[in-house]
């Protein structure tokens, strides 16, 4: 007797076991890593904050430094807190929260200026706390720039208007160009700058070039990214969005003033 033939379809069925067995490996150790990849994004985020603070430091735990912030959520429209028993800052997701329909709402165009298309009702923010008394906010940014949406914290000092510090931390701008709003020297520039003018209008800005290092406008301008006009303008646009009436201006007004009574 010869030999007996294999059906033609066997390799078929041996290849669609075997990605079916790789892929259920897959998926279990995605499942099995989600806890720590969680904690290692929120171990970022931190980081994040605290160098856009001025409160990083390498050679301590992340946790300790922390432990100055309180975290709170806002409303962006009263611009009053949101009691944690009606909704926990652990447990809220900003950005999921622009996409739902509970918490979120569409932007029209006109005051869209950030690329954001909607805009979550409630906004993490992040108290740096000295015996009760508020000596810095830290406030979440997003808004689109060349090619993706800039994710960044900025921080005001105690008068609400002098920037202490930001922190761009993620993109999909181009290396060496846009890329650049992540370089810790192009952020230093924005250390001591004013958001608002002493008639509360926002007067920060990112020029083209350099900014000037004297006169009267001084104050308010930061520089401009070299072969990035579009990226800068992004950062430009959604600085002007997050501190106007849409973001977080209510908030601010707010706090100057209740004179943080209300936290």
């Amino acid at each position: 007797m010869g030999k007996k033939k294999e059906p033609a379809a066997k390799p078929f069925y041996s290849v669609l076991i075997l990605a079916f067995v790789c892929s259920t490996l897959v998926a279990g150790a995605a499942v099995g890593l989600r806890p720590q990849q969680e904690k290692n994004r929120l171990l970022d985020q931190r980081k994040n904050i605290l160098r856009a603070a001025g409160l990083y430091d390498k050679n301590k735990a992340v946790e300790t430094l922390f432990s100055v912030i309180d975290t709170r959520i806002v409303d962006l429209d009263s611009g009053d807190f949101v009691p944690q028993d009606k909704l926990s800052p652990d447990s809220y997701n900003q950005l999921k929260a622009a996409f739902s329909s509970e918490f979120g709402r569409p932007l029209d165009q006109e005051a869209d200026i950030a690329g954001l298309r909607r805009l979550e009702k409630y906004s993490l923010v992040y108290l740096v706390m000295d015996n009760n008394t508020i000596t810095q906010i830290i406030l979440p940014i997003r808004g689109k720039g060349l090619w993706s949406t800039m994710y960044g914290y900025v921080s005001l000092d105690a008068d609400l208007t002098t920037i202490r510090g930001i922190s761009f931390y993620e993109h999909g701008e181009t290396p060496g160009l846009g890329g650049e709003i992540e370089n810790t020297k192009w952020q230093a520039g924005w250390q001591g700058k004013k958001v608002y003018n002493p008639q509360e209008k926002i007067a920060l800005q990112v020029v083209k070039g350099k900014a000037p290092t004297s006169g009267k406008e001084a104050q308010y301008q930061v520089d401009g990214l070299s072969g990035a006009t579009i990226t800068a303008d992004g950062v430009n646009d959604l600085m002007q969005f997050w501190f106007g009436e849409h973001g977080f201006k209510p908030f601010l007004d707010n706090i100057k003033t209740k004179g943080g009574n209300n936290v």
